[in-house]
């Protein structure tokens, strides 16, 4: 608290006026355009990447909003460096078979922000974009979905013969029986 008539700031506020000043920039996915997001009602800084413009082109219904706030500065299209710490993370908690190369872009270009100093805020109604984000430490927003509740960590498993196998594993098929893996959540411990 500051003490007004000496005009001395306590301990808590000194410190935190000595953080930098972490703007917050929105990473939008198609999930946020069709679900309705609106750019032109948000103040923030709004970004997104080459391969979610990609996929808005190709829907007719929302091209134009997205096109008019790529054309008037709302919303900055941004490729990012190639990220391997949203590709290890992915790989380490077994989502990286649920997401596509344009979500990996958009994990890719919240971690370049974060590490620029920004503070990103990935809008999104994936639930696998939301679970890597984060693991990373990023905030997320879903609109026409709950989002997620708690942390996931996956397993893959032969639902014929029931042997496991680590989230990151290469194989697509049992070693055992040629089943086709599928995944499902690694059992929390219980508390």
């Amino acid at each position: 608290m500051t003490d007004y008539a000496t005009g001395y700031c306590s301990k808590e506020q000194n410190r935190m006026s000595i953080q930098p000043n972490l703007k917050i920039v929105i990473v939008l996915d198609t999930s946020a355009f069709l679900a309705g997001y609106d750019p032109f009602a948000q103040s923030d800084e709004q970004v997104t990447t080459p391969k979610v413009e990609e996929e808005i082109l190709r829907n007719s219904m929302i091209k134009m909003r997205f096109q008019t706030a790529v054309e008037s500065g709302k919303v900055k299209i941004q490729t990012p460096n190639q990220d391997s710490a949203a590709k290890a993370q992915a790989t380490k908690i077994g989502d990286t078979f649920k997401l596509s190369e344009t979500d990996m872009q958009l994990l890719s270009l919240a971690v370049e922000l974060k590490e620029q100093g920004y503070t990103p805020k990935i809008i999104t109604d994936d639930y696998s974009i939301q679970n890597v984000a984060k693991q990373l430490a990023i905030e997320t927003t879903a609109l026409a979905t709950h989002g997620i509740k708690r942390l996931l960590e996956w397993i893959r498993y032969c639902p014929a013969c029931y042997r496991q196998y680590p989230a990151d594993s290469k194989f697509k098929e049992c070693q055992v029986c040629g089943t086709e893996l599928k995944r499902k959540p690694k059992r929390q411990p219980k508390s």
